[in-house]
């Protein structure tokens, strides 16, 4: 699933619509210092998006698309408005004759610098992808603060329009929505989407801990391959962290998380989290979803990324399109939910479970998937879930080898992300 076309033309129209006005402006004071007006704003409008998708809501997905894909354009937002307000500090944006300052002129001004080195302090942290999880989610949330006084600064900044020309009046309704979209997030859970769960059952499966959950009241419908954010309270924290379900849908709307131990919280989910407590559920998201094909598919699972297809096995019906579950291990000691895998393909007459070994057999290869397509790789839709490296490579090689880009399915699950600052790197060592 892509960034949705209605996504893309609303962010770049958002972003254009100044220009309907900045020319009169342009005509009357320095083009220069105009510009830099342009660049604050574009900040502005940027964070104000960042913020709006941030909340989650229903009409973020129906307009951008599946959330892994909206948290991609939320991330290059964020850079872009950094981008932007640097550009805005450094361009001049004196003018002249626009009036006197007053006190809230000196603060805004103030505030202004503040957002400044705040926004790319926190930036920084986000791209930094090293930093711990509990810590940049700390961070981030200090973010619509910054946002807070950059629009501050817009409103009593002496500038060559005013609040209640139609172009100030746009850029004050983007700023108000931002921080109305920021207040929603920081707020309780009452006031969000979610639902309260309870811990039914926590076992290990492999290297992963599987917990399943129960509705206390109202149950979560989702789909099969789509993931929630759940809240554990504490000890583990509040921090919302999103999950894979790996079970289809049930009439008594029971919920499956399973959770290998990747980073600074998940190490800790079978020691802390027991039968009976209470977590809150928010969503579900996402759009990772079978195709209409009448060719059989391949489904690619690498480690934890079994997780999607175990809900689409279990939903699976014998009149379904038939399809190959290659599941990627390093070795065979740990393989989580091995044995509910081999009962259900050997219920199900067309699901075809093989289990790949790296540690024995290399690798899975371009080479080996060809093979289960039987020469009609053009024609087959192939679903990957797993390590963003093997992703790329596989993509990739099967791109070169004939599999049209729209048939590789995927999904963006990782919420944070970097901008490629380590490839960069890797990229720049091997050539010295």
């Amino acid at each position: 699933m892509q960034l949705k076309p209605t996504g893309i033309a609303i962010t770049a129209v958002a972003l254009a619509l100044p220009w309907i006005w900045l020319p009169a402006l342009a005509s009357k004071h320095d083009t220069i210092a105009v510009l830099s007006q342009y660049f604050g704003m574009a900040a502005l409008i940027a964070m104000a998006l960042t913020q709006i998708i941030a909340t989650r809501l229903r009409f973020v997905e129906l307009i951008f698309g599946g959330l892994d894909r909206a948290y991609v354009l939320h991330k290059w937002l964020g850079i872009g408005a950094l981008v932007a307000i640097l550009l805005h500090d450094t361009v001049d944006a004196e003018m002249r004759g626009l009036g006197r300052e007053t006190v809230l002129t000196e603060i805004a001004e103030t505030l202004g610098e503040f957002s400044l080195y705040g926004i790319l302090i926190l930036v920084v942290i986000t791209i930094a992808t090293f930093i711990p999880y509990h810590l940049w989610r700390w961070t981030h949330k200090i973010m619509g603060a910054f946002f807070a006084f950059s629009a501050f600064h817009y409103l009593f900044i002496l500038k060559p329009f005013s609040n209640t020309d139609p172009l100030g009046v746009y850029i004050s309704g983007m700023c108000l929505l931002g921080l109305l979209a920021y207040f929603y997030k920081i707020g309780p859970h009452w006031m969000r989407r979610t639902v309260a769960y309870d811990v039914t059952d926590v076992s290990s499966t492999g290297d992963a801990t599987a917990i399943t959950l129960a509705p206390k009241k109202r149950a979560v419908r989702h789909r099969p391959g789509q993931f929630a954010f759940i809240s554990f309270g504490t000890p583990m924290g509040s921090e919302p962290h999103p999950f894979t379900i790996s079970k289809a849908p049930d009439e008594a709307g029971n919920l499956r998380m399973t959770i290998a131990p990747l980073g600074d919280m998940t190490y800790n989910v079978n020691g802390q989290v027991s039968v009976g407590t209470t977590v809150r559920i928010e969503g579900p998201f996402g759009r990772f979803q079978r195709k209409k094909s009448t060719k059989p598919d391949i489904w690619i699972a690498a480690g934890i990324g079994i997780t999607p297809f175990m809900a689409w096995a279990e939903a699976m019906q014998p009149t379904d399109t038939p399809a190959t579950l290659i599941y990627c291990v390093r070795n065979s000691d740990n393989v989580s939910h091995l044995t509910e895998l081999k009962n259900r393909a050997e219920a199900l007459p067309n699901l075809d479970l093989r289990l790949h070994v790296s540690h024995d057999q290399g690798r899975l290869s371009p080479d080996d998937i060809i093979k289960i397509t039987a020469g009609q790789l053009s024609q087959t839709q192939v679903y990957f879930c797993g390590p963003l490296p093997m992703r790329r490579s596989l993509g990739k090689a099967l791109g070169e080898r004939g599999l049209p880009q729209r048939n590789f399915h995927y999904e963006e699950f990782e919420i944070r992300t970097g901008i490629g600052l380590r490839r960069l790197a890797q990229h720049l060592l091997k050539r010295l």
